[in-house]
């Protein structure tokens, strides 16, 4: 059987609900953290704060975007309040630390969260180590996922080729730009309506149901052929 990822030769993962299942539900935490921080830095009524978050969401991206947009809201503090959170529904995970141990090739976080929750839940699988580099709303200026200016800043940080890179992603919007530039994409499917494709994108190569089954199966694939 032809390898489709023959040419690949760097791995580029989203973090929340694509490293570890959706079904953990820590998303869930940092959103009412969200919501919480609204609701006491606007002294807000709480159904008032969940509607500013979601706007702010949808109009700009990421609610973080949308409050340095609109309300001149600090970053650093919110990163640290909305991501103090319980990771302990987050197990161990030997199957991708034992994938991305074997597998060839760098690989790398990219993520719209901060760099200090991405540890925390590197730490927490048992993947401490195992990347080469975090590339976090800070490196990205602030910009988050799908707005193309951080895609090329992380090729460009890294020394990526995007025709020999992989990116790996739950939100199928957010693979778009990985598209166009060349990268081959995989969709690790979401039970999230914001998560899934629309009807006619053309832009996902590759979906799949769990990223460490799906490495392991790339790595044996690998190893047998």
């Amino acid at each position: 059987m032809t390898d489709p990822l023959r040419h690949v030769e760097d791995w580029v993962f989203d973090l929340d609900n694509t490293l570890y299942a959706a079904k953990t539900d820590l998303f869930a935490q940092i959103d009412r953290r969200m919501g919480e921080y609204i609701r006491t830095h606007f002294d807000l009524p709480p159904a008032e704060a969940r509607a500013l978050q979601k706007r702010l969401f949808r109009e700009h991206g990421t609610t973080l975007r949308g409050l340095m947009n609109e309300r001149a809201v600090a970053p650093g503090p919110f990163l640290e309040f909305v991501h103090d959170i319980d990771v302990s529904a987050i197990g161990p995970s030997p199957v991708l630390a034992a994938a991305l141990a074997e597998l060839p090739g760098r690989k790398f976080i990219f993520t719209n969260g901060s760099v200090p929750h991405a540890e925390r839940v590197l730490d927490r699988m048992g993947l401490a180590g195992r990347f080469d580099g975090i590339f976090d709303i800070v490196a990205a200026a602030y910009v988050p996922k799908p707005d193309p200016g951080p895609y090329q800043a992380l090729l460009d940080r890294y020394g990526l080729a995007p025709e020999a890179t992989v990116m790996v992603e739950d939100m199928a919007r957010n693979l778009l730009p990985a598209h166009k530039l060349g990268m081959t994409t995989v969709w690790v499917r979401t039970p999230s309506d914001w998560g899934q494709p629309l009807p006619d994108d053309r832009h996902i190569d590759i979906a799949i149901d769990d990223t460490a089954d799906w490495l392991a199966a790339v790595v044996a694939a690998r190893r047998a052929g």
